[in-house]
């Protein structure tokens, strides 16, 4: 149950040079300053809410408000203030400023401290660095197969681009397998008709000196999954005692891994530590924002901590070695579980998202909160600004690069490689960190 806003502060405030950052909750909520005449970019549809916002938390009109984190500054050449949940891994509060005539009126559903700074960015690094998270360990450079064969990867288009790496010399560390090799999401172990054998590919990557890695939405389940239909009882349940709704994605109505229930969480191990006994020792766990979600579980726990617990099974099975990058997952209670993590919606071939919604994907949202995130990176995780797509058929693909590459985070090719021209064959092999000849 939500708690009423109260009041935090009311600060003067210049209503033409001042800013506001906005921290969305997970991954893909925009992110960034505005302006306080601009509109804040929200959800267009109820189902974006859920799957890429804070689920059933509305923002009033003409207010801005941030899910943990709200920074202002004032414009008038005063500090900065930040507005940060004191506890941000066991407590979110949303914390939201109105303005009213030239005073920012600040209010929160929950604990907050205060600090000030020279501006919004360095404020913001300067909470994080007070966490004392342990600095992250440099990521390796990755191929993933997703933005250019996303649910249609087949074990044959692994083997070409493998042949590719050597063929253009490219310094790719990781062959990441994305969505596409499993049969539905749940069944992670049981293979769609595209491959052959995860052992196997797994191998012919290690034998070519390169290390394999591999995509999963562990918190997510496929109503249709053999995991759903044999055992309801690990699933998250709503209070009316239906399942608990996790958005519609792939064409279903995605139900929630329960992870406090022994047997869920004995399946989940399993899974990581098959993958990880098959080789594999670079994982990108994805849609984790389910794990978040509220509901009623076999554990009588709030959502926060089965998330946090769920993603400590999965570090605990595959090992402290094994390289962990999260993506859609809400980021303020996901501090101290990751290496790397993804600060923004997808990228896109196209700058454009659907419907102008800034959590869908594309090359505009991802800059903008790539780029309102930047604070994060080194201090929290390695920021996954998301992959470089250096093909032809890519919109912009200079503008898009250019951004991957002012990061300085996790660096990933996503292209048929052999659909590369000269510039993409030299733009990926400089952003992997090789030379450009």
């Amino acid at each position: 149950m939500s708690l009423p806003f109260t009041p935090v502060t009311s600060v003067p405030v210049d209503p033409v040079n001042a800013r506001v950052h906005e921290e969305g909750w997970q991954s893909w909520s925009p992110s960034g300053a505005y302006a306080l005449d601009d509109r804040p970019y929200r959800p267009t549809n109820d189902n974006w809410a859920t799957v890429c916002y804070r689920p059933a938390v509305t923002v009033p009109e003409g207010a801005f408000q941030g899910e943990g984190l709200l920074a202002l500054d004032p414009g008038d050449g005063s500090p900065v203030r930040l507005w940060a949940a004191p506890d941000p891994v066991r407590e979110v509060p949303s914390i939201r400023l109105v303005l009213a005539g030239t005073v920012a009126e600040v209010s929160a559903d929950g604990p907050v401290k205060e600090w000030t700074g020279a501006d919004i960015q360095t404020v913001l690094g300067e909470w994080a660095a007070s966490l004392g998270v342990r600095p992250p360990r440099p990521a390796p450079t990755v191929w993933c197969s997703w933005y250019e064969y996303f649910t249609e990867v087949t074990e044959d288009d692994i083997h070409e681009n493998l042949r590719a790496m050597d063929t253009l010399d490219l310094p790719i560390d990781v062959v990441q397998i994305d969505d596409g090799y499993q049969k539905a999401l749940g069944d992670w172990l049981t293979l769609s008709g595209r491959f052959r054998s995860r052992r196997g590919i797994a191998d012919a990557i290690r034998a070519r000196g390169r290390r394999a890695g591999i995509w999963t939405a562990p918190f997510l389940v496929d109503p249709a999954s053999h995991l759903a239909t044999e055992h309801p009882d690990w699933l998250v349940r709503d209070t009316a005692g239906g399942f608990a709704h996790a958005g519609r994605n792939w064409g279903h109505d995605l139900r929630v891994l329960d992870t406090t229930h022994p047997g869920a969480a004995a399946y989940l191990t399993d899974v990581f530590r098959t993958l990880r006994d098959e080789g594999y020792d670079y994982f990108k766990v994805d849609f984790l924002y389910a794990g978040a979600l509220d509901g009623v579980r076999h554990a009588p726990v709030d959502a926060l901590e089965a998330y946090r617990s769920g993603i400590e099974l999965i570090r605990e099975a595959i090992g402290a070695d094994a390289y962990l990058l999260g993506c859609g997952a809400p980021l303020l209670p996901s501090v101290g579980l990751f290496d790397a993590m993804r600060v923004s919606p997808d990228t896109a071939p196209h700058r454009r998202p659907e419907a102008g919604d800034y959590s869908q994907p594309g090359q505009d949202p991802a800059e903008f909160t790539g780029v309102g995130r930047q604070w994060q990176h080194g201090r929290l995780w390695v920021n996954d600004p998301d992959c470089l797509m250096a093909r032809p058929a890519v919109e912009t693909r200079e503008r898009w690069a250019a951004h991957v590459e002012a990061t300085g985070g996790l660096m990933a090719s996503s292209d048929r490689l052999l659909s590369l021209d000269q510039w993409g064959v030299a733009t990926t092999r400089r952003l992997l960190g090789g030379d450009d000849r």
